[in-house]
């Protein structure tokens, strides 16, 4: 974790470390005079019957004759065009497929669409559900339909469907699967119109002209940039009084008000709290209720720090006394069904102080009984990472920004726009708010003059992800020579965003020099099937790349290389789902663990495979490709799991939270869902993966999906 790159909310503070002490200050309820007006345009809008946006309108228009790209703020009414756009395909007889890129979102919109179309005209296809995959309407993750368009070339027939819908489109610039949106525009036969829904992008006209030009017909932008709920920006002093972030313009320009612009030029800045503590919620959650800002969704920097934050809450006094009462018989509904969810250590927080805590770390079933409890009003707040502003449909009236950087797994960077928008997009509830608002908290890591250049920022441009990795190499190669692949990766985003450039640059260069990077790649990848025996010579897929290629997963070649060699457990299910299991897991570890949780089977199971791939390992790695280590942890925590550990006892072994046990059991079943498919290769490994799926998918990892 790079911290250097974290910054204080202004370049004086390098100086205030040898100047005075910053005073913490009491937090006293307050707000800025200028604010009345805007604080009294708070309400719930008269209920209206149902009319779409002129926008709306004109995507389901476009959509009749051409490709569309719909790109609206957050909330702004996206479900509704699919919604519409899949009932036309639906009363002609024809068949829709909706993609998003979380299994969560992919529950929610199976759930949705089961109501409007009839539960046995939906199916669902996410790796962990596959109910009614012939239905003419069907949910699923994207990465579910890149497979079948896969499929589709190998067997040379044309996808099943009349129409894809691509939700959360802006995924395209997302740098770890991206890939996936970019194979699917670019694999999708010209007959299927595409319909792309996304947040707002900077450079959607770009992206319609590279579909144009590769799908040969019309991509036709819809946009809307006006919010659904205006948002006003707010600032939060130390001392508890509210400022508008934003004063007068000048010139067209905005600028800090006043007030603000004085705190962050003082010397040095009043705080919130004392260097290295979290301020304390409570106190800001009783001065947000005074001006009634509540419901509110904090972001902070961390799981830790959402945790952490539930303890410095208060009870917030509410109008309605009933509140309570109807929240406690909720929470007894959600979790009646669910024993480790009614132990849970944060349930007292969330029925008697009406706050939550939301991030990746925690199991999937308390994140719904949270998402539940907010979408239906019963909570206050919710702190939460930014991860849950992409692709978790929960808005309140307020939002509060305590950091201006976000941590991307590697490093602290600035927000960008995209991710500012996505985070204040749940400001302000369609239907229910008249206004929304977004308040910037001060602290060390929170660069005030940013947040408030974020405000009027344009969306950030998208930018192509497209990687070639083996998987990609094998499964084109089932259906495409080397030299028809060339002409396929000459369609990419990435060539076309190059060729562009050099046009306005007025160079003359052919297409080969465009794309030479991505196909080069390709090569490098060939080359080393060819070597391992995988691809011939003449560049087909050998029997082993045949079957290799249905491992549509992460480490292919690793998994592939260890059925070649014989050495995996093709008949213990629970020792099988271990072995798995060490070419998913991307954790370093502590091997030290407890004798009992290391039996002798599965200590010499792992060194057998260890030792055997050593030498493969090797080979990968020589030739540039990454090769992640094996560790023991994660093959004897699934082992603890599938042979009937008790949860807890698990996450002992694991040393890990329990939301990042479950996904590591999650992705081990989707890796076993490919080897199963294996049945005329592997029958024996087949069969078993089936039986080890069955061992490690069961409660709390699996949860009912009518909760």
């Amino acid at each position: 974790m790079n911290r250097k790159k974290r910054y204080h909310h202004s370049p004086k503070n390098r100086k205030r470390k040898f100047g005075r002490r910053p005073r913490v200050l009491k937090i006293k309820p307050g707000a800025d005079a200028g604010l009345k007006k805007v604080f009294a345009s708070i309400g719930v809008p008269d209920k209206k019957p149902f009319k779409p946006d002129p926008f709306q309108l004109k995507a389901l228009s476009v959509i009749e004759g051409a490709d569309c790209l719909v790109t609206v703020p957050t909330g702004a009414g996206k479900t509704w065009i699919a919604q519409q756009a899949m009932a036309r395909i639906h009363e002609k007889g024809g068949r829709s497929w909706y993609a998003s890129p979380l299994k969560a979102l992919s529950n929610t919109k199976y759930g949705e669409f089961s109501e409007i179309f009839g539960g046995a005209n939906v199916g669902i296809l996410t790796g962990d559900r596959k109910e009614n995959p012939d239905a003419p309407v069907i949910v699923g993750t994207t990465e579910i339909l890149r497979n079948q368009l896969y499929d589709a070339m190998h067997k040379g027939v044309s996808l099943s469907t009349d129409l894809v819908i691509l939700d959360e489109a802006h995924f395209l610039g997302d740098e770890d699967r991206g890939v996936v949106w970019e194979e699917i525009m670019i694999y999708l036969p010209v007959r299927i119109p595409l319909l792309l829904l996304s947040a707002t992008i900077g450079n959607a006209n770009i992206i319609a002209k590279w579909l144009s030009s590769i799908r040969l017909k019309e991509c036709i932008v819809v946009e809307e940039t006006k919010r659904p709920v205006p948002l006003y920006p707010l600032f939060f002093h130390p001392s508890g009084t509210l400022f508008p972030l934003i004063g007068r313009k000048s010139s067209g320009k905005s600028s800090l008000h006043k007030k603000v612009s004085d705190y962050v030029n003082s010397n040095p800045p009043p705080l919130l709290a004392p260097p290295h503590k979290l301020p304390p919620f409570g106190e800001i959650m009783g001065a947000l209720n005074k001006y009634r800002l509540l419901p509110v969704i904090f972001f902070l920097k961390s799981r830790a720090d959402c945790d952490h934050a539930l303890d410095l809450c208060v009870d917030i006094p509410t109008l309605d006394e009933n509140r309570r009462a109807r929240r406690s018989k909720r929470i007894q509904e959600l979790v009646s069904q669910s024993p480790h969810i009614a132990r849970h250590r944060q349930l007292r927080h969330l029925e008697h102080l009406a706050v939550g805590s939301h991030h990746s770390g925690q199991l999937p079933a308390w994140k719904l009984v949270l998402e539940t409890l907010m979408t239906e009003g019963l909570l206050d707040a919710v702190f939460a990472t930014s991860t849950v502003a992409a692709g978790v449909n929960f808005p309140a009236r307020t939002i509060v920004l305590l950091n201006s950087d976000r941590f991307n797994g590697r490093d602290f960077l600035p927000l960008s726009p995209t991710e500012f928008h996505q985070m204040t997009g749940r400001a302000g509830r369609r239907g229910m708010d008249h206004i929304g608002f977004a308040v910037t908290v001060p602290g060390k890591f929170m660069d005030i003059r940013l947040t408030a250049k974020l405000i009027s920022s344009p969306p950030s441009d998208v930018a192509s992800q497209i990687k070639i990795n083996f998987s990609m190499a094998l499964n084109l190669l089932l259906s495409h020579t080397p030299d028809q692949i060339k002409e396929l990766l000459k369609k990419s985003f990435a060539t076309y965003m190059i060729m562009e450039a050099r046009k306005k640059r007025r160079a003359r260069k052919s297409l080969e020099d465009e794309h030479k990077r991505l196909w080069q790649d390709f090569l490098h990848h060939l080359n080393f099937l060819k070597d391992t025996g995988y691809v011939t010579e003449q560049g087909a897929l050998t029997a082993d790349g045949i079957w290799a290629s249905q491992l549509r997963v992460d480490q292919p070649l690793m998994i592939a290389q260890g059925f070649r060699l014989g050495i995996f457990p093709e008949s213990d299910p629970a020792l099988l789902a271990a072995v798995i299991t060490l070419f998913v897991n991307e954790r370093e570890s502590d091997d030290t663990i407890e004798k009992m949780f290391k039996p002798k089977m599965l200590l010499a199971t792992f060194h057998k495979v260890k030792t055997s791939m050593e030498p493969f390992a090797k080979q990968m790695t020589d030739q540039g490709f990454e090769v992640r280590p094996l560790f023991l942890r994660p093959a004897a925590t699934i082992y603890a799991w599938a042979t009937g550990q008790p949860w807890e006892k698990v996450l002992s072994v694991a040393k890990m939270e329990e939301g990042d046990l479950a996904m590591l059991i999650l992705r081990t079943a989707d890796n076993l869902r490919h080897i199963r498919a294996l049945t005329r290769v592997f029958p024996e490994a087949a069969e078993t993966s089936a039986r080890s799926i069955e061992l490690i998918m069961r409660y709390p990892v699996v949860i009912e999906h009518d909760i």
